[in-house]
């Protein structure tokens, strides 16, 4: 292979492809640039300057307002007690969903019965039905169970309504898996959960990170669900973020509005820089097969 002089200059291609690069990386960055400089600024410096300006004299007091406690009543201003709503609703629906998941792609996998076709057909059928579709009948069936308003409704609403997702995932991924090893522990007289335990979870990080990512994706920017199953102590952060922006009174206050949204995107924005590597070879990790 040829090794390049020091100095030598980049193909004209390549330097057209990173500088496409920078500029769509720019392009996407720009709102998040705005976002963060508006938050630091103070309304008077909102109004006399312009979006892309630095702030002259930054301050946090628009930070420290979004994120207050101060409640009324049953209301609260700030995303603060909403926030950790939403990490109690996130934390566990991800986690039952995720391992409830790779169960069921293990047996539809390598643990064929009668149906099992139609039964993935079904849950791929489940990934493409609309949230609103699901509404009533859920409403219904949460009244009916006595977990209506609570955070357990939206762990359960969020469980159900990812399985579909998550089943998937690891469907396809543990297909790729050899055959030969699953049969070779029956033979040796290994049960259902010893195979899964000793020979498909080991195997089964690269998905497991595609299915926390997308799942807590998912579930924490959700509003519909929240706004509908959601009592006025079980409101995620997305329906409490949406108050503060449409509900405020008299001036209106962009450095907090855009903090608050900041604060709300801040989980999955960290989620994605630590992990979103995993994310992409989770992803084609088990793309040969299925």
């Amino acid at each position: 292979m040829a090794v390049k002089p020091p100095g030598a200059r980049l193909p004209l291609g390549r330097a057209a492809l990173y500088l496409l690069l920078a500029l769509c990386a720019l392009y996407y960055l720009m709102p998040l640039y705005v976002m963060l400089s508006t938050s630091f600024k103070s309304l008077d410096e909102i109004r006399a300057g312009n979006l892309l300006d630095l702030p002259l004299a930054p301050t946090g007091a628009a930070w420290g307002k979004a994120w207050s406690t101060a409640c009324t009543g049953a209301q609260c201003e700030g995303l603060a007690p909403y926030f950790w709503n939403s990490l109690k609703m996130a934390v566990p629906a991800v986690l039952l969903s995720t391992m409830i998941g790779s169960l069921n792609g293990y047996v539809l996998a390598h643990w064929r019965f009668r149906g099992a076709e139609i039964v993935f057909t079904a849950l791929m059928v489940g990934c493409f039905i609309p949230f609103q579709v699901v509404i009533l009948p859920m409403a219904r069936l949460l009244g009916l169970a006595g977990m209506a308003n609570t955070t357990g409704a939206l762990v359960f609403v969020h469980v159900v309504y990812g399985l579909a997702f998550t089943t998937l995932f690891f469907r396809n991924y543990y297909v790729s898996v050899p055959e030969e090893l699953v049969k070779a522990a029956r033979i040796d007289g290994a049960g259902f959960f010893l195979i899964y335990r000793k020979i498909i979870f080991p195997l089964s990080l690269p998905i497991f990170m595609v299915c926390f990512i997308w799942q807590f994706t998912q579930i924490w920017n959700d509003f519909l669900f929240g706004v509908v199953f959601g009592g006025s102590d079980a409101q995620p952060v997305t329906v409490a973020l949406n108050n503060l922006v449409n509900t405020s009174t008299g001036v209106k206050q962009y450095n907090v509005d855009m903090a608050g949204a900041i604060i709300a995107a801040l989980p999955t924005l960290l989620l994605y820089l630590v992990a979103g590597k995993y994310f992409v070879r989770g992803l084609t990790a088990g793309a040969v097969k299925g």
